[in-house]
């Protein structure tokens, strides 16, 4: 067995973990808006519009992501949430993510359009539900 086969092996597995840890990160954000776990000082967005509406999305797309439930059409809604929190919060800020504070923003809807067009990978209910 070679490199290349053991690296197939192993793929889908660590696709389920990217999912279940960009997932649980993501709802950290939610929980820290909606239910104040962990405590974070968020006075100064706190009377924002978007503030109660994103931590909502992150609360059920964090949750429905970690789990793996409808992978592919939520991982879409949370890219388009991602970029949406870059170019409204940060990029007035500067071109630049080092310069905006927005490369975990960046990061996360590059994560989440990979998971649009991948899928779930191991560990998931998406996967249970189709293997019957």
């Amino acid at each position: 067995m070679n490199i290349d086969q053991i690296g197939a092996a192993w793929t889908s597995r660590a696709q389920g973990v990217l999912r279940i840890m960009t997932g649980l990160l993501l709802l950290e954000h939610g929980t820290a808006k909606h239910l104040g776990f962990p405590s974070v000082d968020m006075s100064a967005m706190s009377g924002a519009w978007w503030f109660g509406i994103s931590g909502w999305i992150e609360l059920i797309g964090g949750a429905l992501f970690v789990v793996g439930l409808f992978t592919r059409p939520v991982a879409f809604v949370l890219c388009g949430f991602a970029a949406f929190a870059y170019f409204y919060i940060h990029f007035p800020n500067s071109f630049f993510p080092i310069l905006n504070g927005g490369e975990p923003a960046v990061l996360y809807c590059f994560v989440f359009l990979f998971f649009a067009a991948a899928g779930a990978g191991t560990w998931s209910i998406d996967g249970a539900r189709r293997k019957s």
